[in-house]
């Protein structure tokens, strides 16, 4: 498949070279996972080409647990083998355990990220763990992960809110996140894996882990759902709070399958509208995620959410 190069984002075209916000595209592993269609490999391997033609320099590509747990997610060998290779992408993979780290090194994986949930009733619906055994899990994977030379991220999961048990405390979170920043990750995530946060509460929590990690510890990143449609006011409240590294998914494909009610990842489309409009530069081509969205489209067979790739980039000549 002949594939153009990404154009020249439009934040880099008044001559000067705009603070950059990195998008962690996800759509290959936490979309697909939980979409009712089932891609075959060699579509997969094409979602991740078109992303990677688009601008994207970090995609989440595979996961590498449980093929009983996540069944749509069992060709992630396959899918790995497949993806090119262009300098300056990394793929990363997700891994509960060091048999998912021995797997990701086997097929080429350039990060491994795990996930720690911050209830108890989900962590157990969700790794079959308690919070406990997943933050020494954590620890395992990170430390197999880094002796690999593999850079390393945690999610921690309901970080704002549990399907089950309902608010998050955000003492344990903060608390949840020291503990998982003592292997050294590179970054520590939040995820409002069931949508439900809104800015106060975003500007709050970061504002808390920050504190605590200090100056020298992890980098943040920021993983929210549109559930409820507040996913881009958290972003704006997150960069407002300093975070510069945000999951997203073409589409607004996914969510999580363990989680009821858990749809809507937010779309790249539209973060990279919104953020780029902000004066920010994403490095990704917004045409062509769009144009990518619609080709999504046909091979789910369904529509996404996204309002972006049916509205358009900034209308008129001057856009």
């Amino acid at each position: 498949m002949a594939l153009e190069a990404a154009k020249i984002p439009r934040s880099m075209l008044d001559g000067h070279m705009a603070e950059s916000i990195q998008i962690v595209e996800v759509a290959p592993r936490d979309g697909l996972q939980a979409d009712p269609a089932d891609l075959t490999t060699a579509q997969k391997i094409e979602l991740v080409e078109r992303l990677s033609a688009a601008g994207h320099t970090r995609i989440e590509a595979a996961s590498f647990v449980s093929p009983a747990a996540v069944p749509k997610m069992a060709d992630g060998d396959a899918v790995m083998a497949g993806v090119p290779r262009p300098d300056g992408v990394s793929y990363s993979a997700l891994a509960f355990n060091t048999r998912g780290v021995e797997r990701a090194v086997a097929a080429g994986a350039d990060e491994v990220t795990g996930v720690v949930v911050a209830s108890e009733t989900f962590s157990q619906k969700n790794q079959n763990a308690s919070i406990a055994e997943s933050v020494e899990r954590w620890r395992q994977v990170c430390e197999a992960a880094q002796a690999a030379d593999l850079r390393t991220s945690v999610i921690i999961a309901a970080a704002f809110g549990c399907p089950f048990e309902g608010r998050v405390d955000p003492g344990v979170v903060v608390d949840l996140a020291e503990q998982l920043a003592e292997p050294g990750p590179v970054e520590v995530a939040l995820a409002d894996t069931i949508g439900v946060a809104v800015p106060t509460g975003v500007a709050a929590l970061f504002a808390s882990v920050a504190d605590r990690l200090g100056t020298g510890g992890p980098q943040l990143r920021a993983h929210f759902h549109n559930t409820r449609n507040t996913a881009l006011a958290n972003i704006a409240a997150a960069i407002d709070g300093g975070v510069r590294t945000f999951d997203s998914s073409l589409g607004g494909v996914g969510g999580c399958p363990f989680a009821p009610r858990a749809t809507g990842n937010v779309p790249t489309e539209d973060v990279v509208y919104m953020v780029e409009e902000m004066g920010f530069d994403a490095g990704l081509d917004l045409d062509a995620l769009i144009a990518t969205t619609g080709w999504l489209e046909e091979q789910l067979q369904h529509p996404t959410p996204g309002l972006v790739a049916k509205a358009g980039g900034w209308p008129g000549a001057n856009a």
